[in-house]
């Protein structure tokens, strides 16, 4: 399936920026199942050309301001052609060894709930049985809910309160699975709903695992599904804060306010008339 992506992300500076600091993680690789076609990441409306390869085997870029900003725009777009291979991930640069993603996080800690949440997980060939269990019992834990979390809440905290959204599903998978010794990590990327009403103008999150013997194995937990060719992959990390499209730094005056629009078509999809649809948002 070819996808058209369309990332707008405003950040807004009352009272002024002295200096922005950004680490932008918006270049999707190829691999087996996504080839990007074409992509670019601007900010401000210059192209952003020099990225840089972390850990993890993933591009990044660096973009540094000591200009005063009121505001700033980024963008990313560009198109993907996508196939479904049931979630198995595979052709993409082996930077790190699975168990760096063993790594607890103030947002993935498992407490006696979580632990709960993994009995009968066990490393391995059969892992993956174990591991669709998993994400059915979170997801049954866990009602979808917007409003009653934040960026900032832990997998703990999440299961213990009355909801919570696709980062919250994440990260109680990652964090039972870790405690299980299954390696698992954190996905950022986007989703074309099944029907245009459902759509949700953000990033979507889900979660990835190692199985021995099969390799690493995507889990939307949200959606009770394994991720399909309607889906394109970002990048990863331990959590969501490590995985985070976009992450800034900001000296003088006060705290920004950020704001996502994030539009996804079909087929030959029209850039311009996206752009439009999100002007006039």
């Amino acid at each position: 399936m070819l996808l058209v992506v369309r990332h707008l992300t405003h950040m807004r500076y009352p009272a002024g920026a002295a200096s922005v600091a950004l680490r932008l993680k918006l270049f999707p690789q190829s691999f087996e199942g996504q080839r990007v076609i074409d992509w670019h990441v601007e900010v401000e409306g210059e192209e952003i050309t020099r990225t840089t390869v972390d850990g993890y085997g993933e591009r990044f870029a660096q973009w540094l301001s000591r200009g005063r900003h009121e505001e700033l725009e980024i963008v990313a777009r560009g198109r993907v052609e996508t196939e479904d291979r049931a979630g198995v991930v595979k052709g993409m640069r082996r930077a790190c060894p699975p168990a760096v993603f063993l790594r607890e996080t103030p947002l993935t800690a498992a407490d006696e709930m979580i632990l709960a949440l993994g009995d009968g997980l066990e490393p391995g060939d059969n892992a993956l049985a174990g591991l669709h269990a998993l994400s059915a019992r979170v997801r049954d834990a866990l009602p979808y809910r917007g409003g009653v979390t934040t960026s900032a809440t832990a997998a703990a905290a999440a299961l213990a309160g009355e909801g919570g959204v696709c980062q919250d599903h994440a990260h109680i998978f990652i964090a039972a699975a870790r405690a299980r010794n299954v390696p698992a990590r954190y996905v950022a990327g986007y989703l074309l709903a099944g029907d245009e009403a459902d759509q949700q103008f953000e990033s979507h999150a889900w979660a990835e695992a190692y199985i021995d013997g099969l390799g690493w194995v995507g889990f939307d937990i949200a959606n009770g599904m394994c991720p399909t060719d309607h889906y394109v992959r970002l990048g990863s990390g331990l959590d969501a804060n490590d995985a985070a499209p976009v992450r800034g730094v900001v000296t003088g005056g006060g705290p920004g306010i950020v704001s996502a629009d994030v539009r996804i078509a079909r087929g030959e999809g029209d850039i311009e008339a996206i752009q439009q649809q999100q002007q006039q948002q």
